[in-house]
């Protein structure tokens, strides 16, 4: 059985939501992130991503990481890439040529999205107003041009590969999640909001957003 360790309330959710919509069964060790906890190296913390145990599995100290066999993976995007790739159609790439298009719609969210997107959830949860608007304003004009490339793209294809949901939607979606409470920046591209709003009305994101929802924040 795949193992997923990770809290829900961390990138693992990408992890958990593929493994619904593909059925898979999975055991999930809830380690949380250390910056959550006001001493993680106290005696008695709770699994973190800075206790021994996690460490000896994950040197990085991050989540997710998953056990598949004997294959130890991080990094979220190679963890549902592989499930992906393993348990095929029609989540994942049908040929090499799909295989390549994924890899390149997944390294441009997490390389030309992601960082922005973090900051704009950040900011608008986390820092004083007076800040916030400083970051909200420089984040979202560094995303307007690669969300304008996604809104194109989905304009001329409805999905993100080969004409059909998989896990470069999923994976996207995940990113964009974060700048989805920006809703100036949202209502600039409205391709991108209706096929957030249909990944996330999924039933696999559902169920794994209620399993969010759960946890303790």
């Amino acid at each position: 059985m795949l193992t997923i360790h990770g809290v829900t309330r961390s990138r693992a959710s990408r992890v958990i939501w593929l493994c619904h919509e593909l059925n898979l069964p999975f055991r999930q060790v809830p380690v949380i992130q250390a910056y959550r906890l006001a001493d993680p190296d106290a005696p008695g913390a709770a699994l973190n991503t800075r206790s021994p145990d996690f460490l000896r599995l994950s040197p990085a100290g991050t989540i997710p990481v998953l056990e598949d066999g004997d294959l130890v993976l991080s990094e979220s995007l190679a963890c549902t890439l592989h499930l992906a790739r393993r348990h095929g159609q029609p989540l994942g790439p049908a040929d090499a040529v799909e295989d390549a298009l994924m890899l390149q719609w997944g390294f441009y969210a997490a390389t030309a999205i992601e960082p922005q997107a973090l900051a704009i959830q950040t900011s608008l949860g986390q820092l004083r107003p007076e800040e916030a608007e400083t970051v909200l304003a420089k984040a979202a004009g560094e995303l307007t041009r690669p969300l304008r490339v996604i809104e194109d793209h989905l304009a001329r294809h409805g999905q993100m590969v080969g004409g059909r949901f998989t896990v470069v939607d999923l994976n996207l979606a995940e990113i964009l999640r974060y700048a989805q409470g920006h809703d100036g920046l949202m209502a600039q591209f409205p391709t991108i909001s209706a096929w957030l709003a249909a990944c996330q009305a999924r039933p696999a994101f559902q169920r794994m957003w209620r399993e969010r929802l759960a946890e303790p924040e």
